[in-house]
């Protein structure tokens, strides 16, 4: 793939891609098909990708971050998602949804004590908004946080959490005034050693992303300074919106990698594989197949390089990027649907064999249509912003 004339990369982005390619290829593809047959958390590929400073891409060197832009990170990401989407969205939630909202909203002690570890790569951050009955509604969330004195006491049960069973420290929301729905949610940071009242419900079974831990987070009268409020009470909503957007751009690229991975296995069967005396690419079925994944695929990256650029504008702008990433997120999820289902299609009945890793790639798609934002939600936040809605 050559560099795209209208994002031209400096030699550091060069340098960060190629350095996350060898990576990928070297530490992480032996061992994803592993991973995603044990469903086992990978503690040390995660923490060697921290020490390259993959887990705080953009995060100051001041609190243990690379110090590096937007741009930078999704290279860096695209590339680990292309060896395997599980040990990419790990590393989407530490830099996009965990330290980009800390960064943002966060005091300088907090950002000192709750960032540092997390980029890193010594300890492990999630997010966790969804609830069993409020996902993409989070004004109907049943989880109470109530002020006692210094203290708030936190109720409640949240679901979904990416990285839930072996997360250190957690951006967490909850309800402090039900009766302002959205307006009434506030956020939290903890710390969850030795954290009285937190409990790890169950481990999701997953049909794909398998390696990438997810379950349940459970609150029983859970007492927290309150020191530990993101922000202030009632900007949890506007904090869970805002870094829902970088979120997005992190997804869109997580989809992106597993597009790619499944393109080039099925270019480079389509090259091999021989059916009536010539390589199936040859014939039009399958070299149509092949242009539009192509086509699909650059047109999303033109697509998340812009949202990349518009984050980083908003940093000096403040200006939000809520469009430029919903675009880039919905056109990124299906293409990666698309192009994983034509790399099945393509293989014929390899790709539904374990034994290639074409059959992980189409597992791995489904999930970016559905987590950070349903593609339908996405659509509702590009129509609303075309119409003028609110």
């Amino acid at each position: 793939m050559s560099d795209l004339a209208i994002f031209p990369l400096t030699d550091e982005h060069k340098m960060l891609r190629d350095a996350a390619r060898d990576f990928a290829q070297n530490e992480i593809v032996p061992v994803a098909a592993d991973f995603d047959e044990s469903g086992e958390f990978p503690h040390a590929t995660i923490k060697k990708m921290g020490g390259m400073g993959f887990m705080g891409i953009e995060v100051p060197e001041a609190y243990g971050g690379a110090g590096m832009d937007s741009l930078a990170y999704v290279l860096a990401l695209e590339e680990i998602c292309k060896a395997d989407a599980a040990h990419g969205v790990i590393m989407s939630v530490n830099n996009s949804l965990y330290c980009h909202g800390i960064l943002k909203f966060g005091t300088e002690e907090q950002k000192k004590k709750f960032i540092e570890p997390i980029a890193s790569g010594k300890a492990i951050g999630a997010y966790s908004l969804t609830e069993p009955m409020s996902g993409s509604d989070a004004g109907t969330m049943k989880s109470r946080a109530t002020r006692d004195g210094d203290f708030y006491i936190l109720n409640g049960r949240k679901s979904w959490v990416t990285s839930g069973p072996v997360a250190d420290y957690l951006v967490v929301f909850m309800m402090t005034d039900p009766e302002k729905k959205q307006k009434g949610v506030s956020a939290f940071l903890l710390e969850t050693k030795d954290l009285a009242g937190f409990i790890r419900g169950k481990k999701e079974p997953k049909l794909g992303i398998r390696a990438s831990a997810t379950s349940e987070l459970i609150f029983d009268n859970c007492r927290v300074p309150a020191s530990s409020l993101l922000g202030k009470e009632g900007e949890g909503f506007k904090i869970a919106m805002t870094v829902l957007d970088a979120g997005r751009i992190g997804i869109a690229s997580q989809a992106l990698g597993i597009a790619e991975a499944a393109y080039e296995a099925a270019r480079s069967y389509a090259t091999q594989r021989e059916a009536f005396g010539q390589p199936i690419g040859a014939f039009q079925g399958t070299g149509f197949k092949l242009a539009d994944m192509k086509t699909r695929i650059e047109a999303t990256r033109l697509l998340i390089y812009n949202a990349a650029l518009a984050k980083e504008r908003s940093k000096t702008t403040g200006e939000r990027y809520s469009q430029e990433a919903a675009m880039a997120k919905l056109f990124a999820s299906e293409t990666a649907m698309f192009v994983t289902h034509q790399a099945v299609q393509i293989h014929g009945g390899m790709g539904y064999s374990k034994e290639l890793p074409v059959e992980r790639y189409f597992r791995d798609a489904k999930i970016t249509e559905i987590y950070e934002g349903t593609s339908e939600i996405q659509r509702l936040v590009i129509s609303r912003a075309e119409l003028g809605f609110k």
